[in-house]
């Protein structure tokens, strides 16, 4: 998700907290350099030690450029994407497509099934109804709400792992990775500075952050988790090796006829979320946090912690504020 309102980077090196660990001579060989690049329609930031300048610019900006070469594939924005190629077949025959692709399509097909439909990336037809509605402040007609659904529903794609193919059943077909991309995305850059020797680093592409190795001598990253703890000062958490993704809405809804409307759809339903939720998931990647924190925004505390709990590792963080 976009969101970041609900998580805050503090850097280890402006906290005054001591640790058990010892730094070794090659942590102390270590520097602090970070990095920002617009990708993905939001800002990418990358904090990481290094040796030297020199290698830290060279694995960041390999990095970025994974960013970049993922939003040829996964962007609903583009229409060169290898995603609208995709979907402009919709309808016919079986299509192959990349390694990048079919592993996020088959995750998100695993999300859908567990979540009975929650988390479902064949809804763009329902999301481009309520972004035009955020934009025109006019709520869309029943009628176009049942119409976008015809096209809507995880069981109209079909994947075939051993020939690698997606087949969209329904012309007009759409898919969109908003909700999951992004983590995917950052999970495959941090593998990019691994390669270049960068095991302590920090990844943050709009509410989806994931780490590697903590700072040198420190136990952890530090990450304010605003949904942890009913609190008015939301607790630091210590973070490593992991993914952190928060789903919510106050940057994104709008208000029509005295009702606000959530960014956030629900798939099986058409409409967008009205019972305002803030959900936190820590996962072992991007690609389980980014897509768990949509599902359980659209199934609610309850359910929602049913669904992660199937989830090795995983945990929830939810909070409730009403209705909007």
């Amino acid at each position: 998700m976009q969101l970041f309102i609900f998580l805050q980077i503090l850097s280890a090196l402006l906290s005054g907290t001591t640790t058990s660990y010892v730094k070794t001579a090659q942590d102390l060989s270590l520097q602090r350099y970070e990095y920002k690049e617009y990708h993905m329609g939001v800002d990418v930031r990358m904090i990481v030690y290094a040796p030297s300048e020199t290698v830290a610019v060279d694995a960041c900006g390999a990095a970025f450029e994974r960013f970049a070469e993922l939003d040829t594939v996964m962007s609903d924005y583009r229409a060169n994407s290898e995603l609208m190629r995709l979907c402009a077949k919709a309808g016919g025959a079986p299509i192959p497509v990349s390694k990048d692709l079919f592993k996020v399509l088959q995750r998100s097909q695993e999300l859908a099934q567990r979540s009975e439909g929650a988390f479902d990336v064949t809804c763009s037809p329902l999301i481009r109804l309520w972004r035009k509605a955020r934009k025109s402040h006019i709520a869309p007609l029943s009628e176009e709400i049942a119409k976008a659904r015809e096209l809507v529903g995880w069981q109209k794609m079909r994947l075939n792992s051993r020939k690698r193919t997606v087949q969209l059943l329904v012309p007009d077909m759409r898919l969109d990775l908003g909700g999951i991309g992004k983590g995917f995305a950052a999970d495959c850059a941090q593998e990019v500075l691994k390669q270049h020797g960068i095991d302590h680093a920090l990844i943050e592409a709009g509410g989806d952050i994931v780490v590697t190795n903590p700072p040198p001598g420190q136990m952890g990253w530090r990450i304010q988790v605003a949904n942890a703890q009913n609190a008015s000062v939301p607790p630091i958490l210590l973070f490593s090796n992991c993914a952190v993704s928060t789903s919510g809405d106050t940057e994104q809804s709008v208000e029509i006829g005295g009702k606000r409307f959530s960014h956030i759809i629900n798939p099986r339903t058409g409409y967008a979320l009205t019972d305002r939720i803030q959900v936190t998931i820590v996962a072992k990647d991007g690609l389980t946090s980014d897509g768990l924190s949509t599902a359980v925004s659209v199934l609610g505390s309850e359910r929602g912690q049913r669904l992660v709990k199937t989830y090795r590792g995983a945990t929830a963080h939810i909070r409730h504020l009403g209705n909007f």
